[in-house]
């Protein structure tokens, strides 16, 4: 079948590709709700796997109790990080006079600014604030409906996806049989290859971001504690769970430490060393930390990985961005085994041409040059 695939033309092809993505693309929109639950328990379920595996070769678990156990020990530390990054919110709660007046100086400071270099009176830019609130309250302000909708949404993927984990460790070796039942023998050593660098990529990346996570938040802490940020513990420790969306996650990690930092003190100097901590846990995340610890056997390279990130955040939000990445490795994997689709997957990865040799391309279609 790829034989006869690779026979059509160039432009069949592309056609075909391009119109798979897009359906793609639109199921995932659409089923969203019960598509992503299902993938963010696959990934769970890949990252226990190793762990079931101990439970039951080493410690001789029957194979229920050590899916239970497994699932249970993932559900406990998710469930300390909630309750820590909670309480610490509770501690900032109680400073919330503290905070307001902060803010308040800082905004009467920004006005008289305003003042200053634009000419523009204390009432005018409040009328301005109050048209611009109110126009984004009546277009795209929360409603109790909405937010009902969310928080019931989160509750029940909350349930879902521990359930989805435990089955999907259930039924691994029924899932596996089914996909070789779906190809003849002959495909079935190229179809375990694409099965074991599949495990082996996502693995890879959960663990070695995980791993990530902790050192950023740490480094993270420990530097904001340095310069004096007031809620340094939490402020790292959520740099450090943003820092798992990549590319993104951390500039909103800054922005967020910046607007907690200016709520927390009326000092404008602590912005800088923010500023500073930010750029020197980056650095060393960038050229350390990733290239040592997120050793992902696939290698994606930026602009496939920039956009995926922003395409999954249009359609499914954080769950999306976060899904972006291992799909991407994924479909990488699966394009570099398929013969008609490995140029797609040499595209999607970071090897660039050694060498500066031109390469001069003659277009057919463009018609013989007329005398």
């Amino acid at each position: 079948m790829t034989n006869t695939f690779k026979n059509y033309p160039f432009y069949i092809r592309l056609a075909s590709i391009l119109l798979c993505i897009c359906l793609i693309i639109g199921l995932l929109y659409v089923g969203q709700h019960i598509i992503f639950p299902v993938l963010l328990a696959l990934l769970f379920a890949i990252l226990l796997r190793p762990v079931v595996n101990f439970f039951i070769k080493k410690l001789h678990f029957p194979k229920v109790l050590a899916i239970s156990f497994s699932v249970l020990l993932a559900l406990f530390f998710l469930t300390s990080v909630v309750l820590f990054v909670s309480w610490q919110i509770g501690d900032i709660a109680n400073d919330w006079n503290k905070i307001k007046l902060n803010v308040n100086t800082h905004f009467h400071n920004i006005q008289h600014w305003i003042k200053q270099q634009f000419q523009i009176s204390y009432s005018e830019q409040d009328k301005y604030l109050k048209q611009v609130t109110k126009k984004s309250m009546d277009n795209g302000g929360p409603s109790v409906g909405g937010t009902l909708s969310s928080f019931t949404d989160a509750l029940m993927n909350v349930i879902l996806i521990p359930i989805y984990t435990f089955l999907f460790l259930i039924y691994h070796d029924l899932f596996v049989d089914f996909l070789f039942k779906l190809f003849s023998k002959e495909h079935h050593k190229k179809l375990t290859d694409i099965l074991v660098n599949v495990k082996q990529a996502i693995h890879s990346y959960l663990t070695g971001l995980l791993t990530e996570m902790g050192i950023v938040a740490t480094l993270t802490t420990l530097g904001y504690m340095i310069v004096g940020v007031q809620y340094a513990l939490l402020l790292g420790v959520i740099t450090g769970i943003l820092n798992l969306i990549p590319y993104v996650g951390i500039t909103l990690a800054g922005l967020l430490s910046i607007l907690a930092t200016l709520s927390g003190s009326t000092d404008l100097s602590i912005i800088a060393g923010v500023l500073v901590v930010n750029v020197i846990v980056q650095f060393f995340d960038n050229n350390i930390l990733v290239p040592m610890v997120v050793s992902s056997k696939v290698k994606i390279n930026a602009f496939v990985s920039l956009v995926s990130i922003i395409t999954g955040g249009a359609i499914g939000g954080v769950a999306g961005m976060f899904l972006a990445i291992p799909l991407i490795a994924v479909i990488k994997v699966v394009f570099d085994r398929i013969d008609f689709l490995e140029p797609w997957g040499f595209v999607m990865g970071d090897n660039l041409p050694k060498n500066n040799k031109v390469v001069k391309i003659k277009i057919p279609f463009w018609g013989k040059k007329t005398k």
